[in-house]
């Protein structure tokens, strides 16, 4: 029984501390419970109120400031951002402003490095940070040529000719430094441009306009002309991966490295709270060790972001800069005009200077037009150098520039293939960037009538080839603005008679009559030159109207104008005979492009500037002089040497050429279509597109130049859509460029391309990668690499 008691009585107290452990253990689960709950509860506040301030930043980011994103940190194949209307829209990525495209930029080339040989760049390995010695030859000629006129001395951040122990220099620093003036459409009066460069923070640059009394609209381009200009720098130091501090010499505080935290080597915070910079630790003015916002505004002034951001920014070291401000001038005091004419003064001159830390850039103008090429000529003395990761600019330079032709054209065809908005602008800014001013719009022709009329919306309704495929009047305004920023005319062109069919088929419907005749007409090679068919009708006066309000609403978007393209081209007597009885057909003509012209002047009204040149197709029927020589020019698009070339000379008109074997950019992909003639061969490679100069060809008088308005290059879309647009455009379209702006002499009986235009069209293709643009290539890429070598 003691037995069983003892047993029990154990057995008792072994339960009753289990039953206690059971109860430490719970109480013990249930208090870590309570933690791990308080936890969560914290853990949920702090996410509730990190993103709180993740979408106060974020809302900041995207606001209309220019305060930079963090998510500026891109791979070197990316996609960037092609020009915007404002700077704040792309250092934000507003998709409103700017333009995103896919194009794939070089990587880094870090087993390369270039070094200045005889003023070419010649390629060596680098290894592990070792460069490979050069031969004994390639030494001695480099000691004796270290010091070229434009070689590849330094200041500061330059780069020299010298061995640099464990420094990689790039191919774009080796080719601005070294060699010929690296400039796209060469200037054409006296320049000089040092070696030396200097590095530079975006948010350094600073703008000055000076005009003169009652020029508010010039001074209003040129400001806006300049944010343009530091949008597309933004955008080609996101296209090679630059980062925050990389593009604005300032990061958020928490991104900066302790060491460089709380006074270390430019540790100057600034914060920004409602709108207010405040700097701590530096001058507000933004000079040495003080701080600037990153949208470039000295700390005293306002920021505009949203309401309550709280922003912390640190400088990096000064010392990775060799300038505090780079001060861009701009002087235009002759002419007020915000329209180009084809007697604009398009010229400027340009200086670049440096002293104590300060890069002087004075551009000085005739009119906003020139100062406009003064900007686009200093962006072309810009890049960034990959290895030490900051802007770099020629820090000296001096250049007179003026062009030979007022006229100088890209012609698209948005009838056989439609074009976006998008698309139209991605040409503009190519345009931009190579010189070229006047952007001949040819909106319409017997494919499709893709232009919204307010006056006669039936036109789309029935021409268009769907409802999104259309232009209207807010697209053409946008595309009008977009375009005079960048010094360019857009010239719109309705074509008349001819190549005038869908679209124009339901004036029978509406008590109009026939306006067009022979529309889809088979056999279409009886009645026109391409499928489908269809000619305006000559003898219903409500064709007329109608082109009439068609003039109307173009001339109020985008005039005034004093050159507007009529069409008048390829016109098919055949097609008119068939319901008109009348004699001579090219009489009939004559009176229809008459009309047109009387008509287009009552469009312009007589408040408005009345288009002083009426232009036209060359065909065989302007080789008949019936049009009056001071109203209307001839663009000639035949073959160089055709006769009409020499008809028109004689008989005094005014000409814009064209020609397809040299300025057609369609030419050599085949025929299209299965019977009649619908190519031209062969491709017009750059060379030929260069190598044209048809005044030299015709052996003109000075006399007989006059006449020569300037070029066009022509680029019809049969075989052309917006997803090729680009590599069909360009860099062809800017060796015409520097053959209307610069317009250079070589032997005439030479078939070659000189090889230091070949080394700035290949650094200027780049260029164009670097916008967005998909430029087709020149050569291999060993050839860019290796300069001189292939060709």
């Amino acid at each position: 029984m003691v037995l069983l008691h003892d047993y029990s009585s154990r057995r008792g107290s072994v339960g009753s501390q289990s039953r206690n452990l059971r109860m430490t253990v719970l109480k013990n689960l249930f208090k870590k419970m309570a933690l791990m709950k308080s936890l969560l509860r914290t853990l949920l506040l702090l996410f509730i109120v990190g993103s709180v301030l993740l979408l106060f930043y974020w809302r900041d980011s995207t606001s209309e400031s220019s305060k930079p994103s963090s998510s500026f940190t891109l791979g070197s194949f990316n996609t960037h951002i092609v020009t915007g209307g404002s700077l704040a829209g792309l250092a934000t990525g507003d998709s409103g402003n700017a333009r995103i495209t896919n194009t794939p930029i070089s990587p880094i080339e870090r087993s390369w490095t270039y070094k200045c040989v005889n003023n070419r760049c010649v390629r060596h390995h680098f290894v592990d940070g070792v460069e490979e010695n050069f031969d004994s030859n390639n030494l001695h000629a480099q000691s004796a040529h270290q010091q070229q006129p434009h070689g590849s001395g330094s200041s500061g951040s330059s780069t020299t000719s010298k061995t640099t122990g464990g420094k990689r220099i790039p191919y774009q620093t080796c080719a601005m430094t070294c060699g010929p003036i690296n400039i796209w459409p060469q200037p054409t009066g006296a320049t000089t441009i040092g070696s030396k460069t200097s590095r530079f923070r975006l948010s350094d640059m600073r703008l000055k306009v000076n005009t003169a009394a009652g020029f508010e609209a010039v001074e209003r381009l040129l400001h806006e002309a300049f944010d343009v200009f530091r949008t597309e720098l933004r955008s080609i130091l996101v296209a090679r991966g630059a980062t925050l501090e990389e593009i604005e010499g300032a990061m958020p505080a928490n991104a900066i490295p302790p060491e460089l935290r709380n006074g270390g080597a430019g540790g100057a915070t600034v914060a920004a709270n409602d709108g207010d910079a405040v700097a701590q630790g530096g001058s507000a003015d933004g000079g040495p060790g003080g701080a600037l916002p990153a949208n470039g505004q000295s700390a005293n002034e306002k920021h505009k972001g949203g309401a309550g951001a709280l922003h912390f920014f640190t400088l990096v070291s000064d010392k990775r800069y060799d300038v505090d401000t780079v001060e861009v001038s701009l002087h235009v005091e002759k002419s007020s005009e915000t329209y180009l004419t084809l007697h604009t003064d398009e010229r400027y001159n340009m200086s670049v200077t440096h002293s104590a830390r300060v890069l002087k850039v004075k551009i000085s103008a005739h009119s906003f037009f020139g100062a406009k090429h003064g900007l686009t000529t200093l962006q072309q003395l810009i890049w960034f150098d990959d290895e030490e990761r900051t802007l770099k600019m020629l820090n000296k330079a001096s250049i007179e520039d003026v062009p030979k032709f007022n006229y100088r054209g890209l012609m698209l065809d948005t009838s056989r293939h439609y074009f976006s908005v998008d698309a139209i602008k991605r040409a503009i800014v190519g345009m931009s960037h190579s010189k070229l001013n006047r952007f001949h719009w040819h909106i319409t022709d017997s494919q499709s009538f893709p232009l919204v009329s307010k006056h006669y919306p039936q036109l789309a309704r029935y021409g268009a080839y769907s409802e999104q495929e259309v232009y209207t009047p807010d697209d053409v305004r946008e595309l009008t603005a977009f375009a005079k920023v960048r010094g360019i005319q857009i010239i719109p062109e309705i074509d008349a008679p001819a190549h005038a069919g869908n679209g124009w088929d339901w004036g029978p419907k509406h008590g109009l009559g026939e306006l067009s005749l022979c529309i889809n007409q088979q056999p279409w090679s009886n009645f026109c030159g391409e499928p489908p068919c269809g000619q305006l009708n000559p003898k219903n006066n409500n064709t007329y109207l109608i082109l009439q309000r068609l003039y109307e609403e173009l001339l109020e978007i985008v005039g005034p104008l004093d050159y507007f393209h009529l069409g008048g081209d390829e016109v098919n007597l055949e097609c008119w005979q068939q319901h008109f009885n009348d004699s001579d057909m090219r009489a009939l003509w004559c009176d229809f492009m008459q009309q047109t012209y009387h008509r287009l002047q009552l469009a312009a009204g007589k408040n408005a500037s009345i288009p002083r040149t009426a232009a036209v197709w060359s065909s065989g029927l302007t080789s008949f002089p019936c049009l009056p020589r001071n109203v209307f020019a001839v663009q000639v698009w035949g073959g160089s040497k055709w006769p009409e070339n020499f008809q028109l000379i004689n008989a005094g008109y005014n000409l814009v050429i064209s020609h397809v074997d040299a300025w057609y950019l369609d030419c050599g992909f085949g025929s299209w279509r299965s019977t009649g003639e619908a190519a031209c061969s062969p491709y017009r490679n750059w060379q030929t597109v260069y190598k044209h100069r048809p005044w030299d060809e015709m052996k003109l008088t000075s006399l007989q130049m006059r006449q020569i308005l300037g070029g066009e290059a022509c680029l019809w879309t049969e075989q052309v859509d917006e997803s090729i647009l680009d590599s069909r455009l360009w860099p062809r379209a800017s060796a015409l460029a520097e053959r209307l702006w610069t317009d250079p002499v070589e032997e005439r009986y030479s078939d070659t391309v000189p090889l230091e235009v070949y080394n700035r069209m290949s650094v200027f293709r780049n260029r164009l990668l670097e916008l967005g643009l998909r430029a087709e290539p020149i050569f291999p890429k060993y050839c860019a690499q290796n300069q001189d070598e292939c060709v």
